[in-house]
């Protein structure tokens, strides 16, 4: 009994917690891909879709077709996203967890950036608690935020870094859960780079106002996170075409928007990196607009790679290869013409 004991909390511990506590995890506010979001994002399909039914702008002849139907949410690519969003929560658990511990000690926090300003310039009166300081430093954590993911999102588009972003781009067919279809190598940057840089800011911040300071919050959410998600932020991942017009573009990235950054036509690589706000698009050049009438497109990354990203095994090892081989191959010495 004490070796089946030890199996359970090691069960518990490694498989049945992280999945369990994925799925619970549906129904909370502070992540994008929440039940109330995924109601709210497809609430503004179904009035978008009537609109352009009685205007006869769709050829789709319920909601569930206009959405995608079956061809869409049935898709071997869709069934995989659902179980690699289950999956990915172990992985974080074994994998990402344990490194970040062992970097931890290195990364320097809020704190010791008060504590370094304390000691260069001395102690600074506590500004008193009001709710514009709040919104202040809630709207700062959001567009710094916003701003690195630009960066980091970016980066891995880059030749090194393209293997293990391509799983996410990989999927031939988009659902909400596509959100989650992304390598837990970048995942891992992600966090750091996130700790890192959020952590300077709440210093730099916390220091001038002479302590610690919360973000303004709505539910237990930062309110510029929930006001976001609540915009049909799961329509990126989707195949309804929404689109918020070249002005509003040029700030707020659209469901449309994001749909072209997963398109394969050449026109489109590169293009609409941000997350929630295109203004960094728009700042460095990498801004696509749309408009109303919906571009056709075909997502994923060619086809080359249609077979290639078909299993659990494939989204998790296939990058380690792939970027084991190309990093290899940098390392050869070229062969010298000698004609």
């Amino acid at each position: 009994m004490d070796v089946l004991a030890q199996l359970y909390v090691h069960l518990d511990r490694w498989i049945i917690a992280p999945v369990s506590g994925q799925f619970i995890g549906l129904f909370d506010l502070n992540g994008r891909l929440g039940v109330a979001f995924i109601v709210a994002s497809y609430s503004v399909a179904y009035v978008l879709f009537r609109y352009r039914k009685s205007r006869q702008l769709t050829a789709s002849s319920s909601f569930w077709h206009f959405i995608g139907g079956s061809r869409v949410f049935g898709h071997r690519s869709a069934w995989l996203d659902y179980r690699y969003f289950f999956i990915k929560a172990i992985l974080k658990v074994v994998w990402v967890l344990p490194i970040v511990a062992l970097i931890d000690p290195w990364i320097l926090r809020s704190g010791d950036y008060q504590q370094f300003f304390t000691q260069l310039w001395g102690a600074r009166e506590q500004v008193p608690n009001h709710p514009m300081t709040a919104l202040f430093y809630g709207s700062g954590v959001f567009l710094l935020r916003d701003f690195l993911h630009y960066w980091i999102h970016r980066a891995f588009h880059s030749r090194y870094l393209w293997d293990f972003h391509k799983v996410h781009h990989s999927a031939p067919v988009l659902v909400p859960a596509t959100a989650s279809r992304i390598h837990i190598v970048e995942t891992l940057v992600e966090r750091l780079v996130m700790t890192v840089g959020l952590g300077a800011f709440a210093g730099v911040v916390w220091y001038a106002c002479g302590g610690a300071i919360s973000r303004y919050t709505l539910f237990g959410v930062t309110w510029l996170v929930l006001i976001v998600n609540s915009l049909a932020a799961n329509l990126r991942h989707s195949h309804v075409w929404l689109s918020f017009g070249p002005t509003i573009e040029h700030v707020l990235n659209s469901p449309a928007q994001h749909q072209i950054h997963h398109s394969d036509a050449p026109r489109h690589h590169n293009k609409n990196f941000a997350t929630n706000l295109s203004i960094w698009d728009w700042m460095f050049g990498t801004l696509y607009l749309t408009t109303s009438t919906p571009e056709p497109l075909r997502f994923g990354t060619g086809e080359a790679d249609r077979g290639r990203y078909l299993t659990l095994y494939d989204l998790i090892v296939t990058p380690f290869v792939d970027s084991a081989r190309r990093f290899l191959s940098a390392l050869r010495p070229r062969a010298i013409d000698m004609r």
